[in-house]
């Protein structure tokens, strides 16, 4: 009875110590299947706070007010690029229900190709979409080419205290001649075109080189001016200053005809076009695509660079 007493201790002991194991590997495992859904989980709201998932509008929006926001700069490499704006501004028109567009801005200005780009889709926008007006807002500053694009707009709205006009063009640098003469420092500029070291910082200013940059700042000007003519119409009280590169205030913007009156979103959202409701259309890079624009033009920079340093 004691050789049947072990054995079956034995036996207890080895089912326990099995079980026991189970148990351990179930509880693994478990474990394993709570951190996985656990790391998914914190993975989705990542993705999601930080737009990798993107953004999207939905189809039942019903009668609404259409809003872009164009904010910063105006440059191809920054959010306020022809191509986001442009985008955004194709959807709230087409979109279902958009009773007016609205383009709020708050920028100083930038690229006068991007600017004249988001002018040039907003008029053939309006033209597409005849029954559905576009208004542009100005809240801090719309300066130079912000105010290039929101001339395309039916009617401009500014608060009293807002930035408005710039209508000019510059182009600036600097000159080191004098520094590098009290330095000894030679410069050795070697050329295949006689302007190619146009408006070199490095080199005295040439006479004719500041024509021909005070004629293409000109041309671009006049550019402008025709757009601004031709947006505000004559509605536009000229002046001697109206295009000398000046700004005002809003307030002051609205008795120029440099806009029409003041007026936030949610008030031409509410008293002008009538329909409260607010959607946002504006497009906006996620995460993953600044990583992809800067990181790449970075290095796309840095291999034409080292290929091509001829046409720099």
């Amino acid at each position: 009875m004691n050789h049947d007493g072990a054995n079956w201790e034995r036996d207890v002991i080895a089912k326990l110590a099995s079980d026991a194991l189970a148990e351990q590997k179930r509880g693994r495992r478990w474990g394993i299947v709570f951190k996985v859904l656990t790391f998914s989980y914190l993975f989705i709201l990542l993705f999601v706070g930080l737009g990798w998932l993107g953004q999207g509008v939905s189809n039942e929006t019903g009668e609404h007010t259409a809003l872009v926001e164009l904010n910063g700069v105006i440059a191809a490499d920054s959010e306020a690029n022809a191509d986001d704006v442009n985008a955004g501004l194709k959807a709230a028109f087409e979109a279902d229900g958009t009773q007016a567009v609205v383009l709020r801005i708050n920028s100083p200005g930038g690229s006068p190709v991007q600017s004249a780009v988001i002018n040039n889709e907003i008029s053939r926008l309006r033209e597409l979409h005849p029954d559905i007006p576009l208004y542009a807002v100005v809240e801090d500053i719309c300066a130079s080419g912000g105010y290039y694009v929101a001339v395309a707009a039916d009617q401009i709205y500014v608060d009293r205290a807002s930035i408005v006009g710039s209508i000019g063009v510059l182009m600036n640098g600097f000159g080191f001649t004098g520094t590098m003469d009290k330095l000894g420092v030679e410069r050795r500029l070697l050329t295949a075109g006689a302007s190619k070291g146009f408006l070199d910082p490095f080199s005295p200013l040439n006479a004719a080189d500041q024509a021909h940059a005070r004629s293409m700042l000109g041309e671009i000007h006049s550019q402008f001016i025709e757009a601004v003519r031709q947006g505000r119409g004559e509605r536009l009280k000229e002046t001697e200053e109206i295009f000398s590169g000046l700004m005002w205030t809003g307030e002051k913007s609205v008795e120029l005809g440099l806009t029409d009156a003041l007026g936030s979103v949610a008030y031409v959202a509410r008293e002008v076009v009538q329909a409260e409701k607010i959607v946002n259309y504006s497009r906006r890079e996620n995460l993953a695509e600044r990583l992809v624009r800067r990181f790449g033009a970075t290095f796309g920079n840095a291999l034409v660079q080292g290929l091509r340093p001829g046409l720099q």
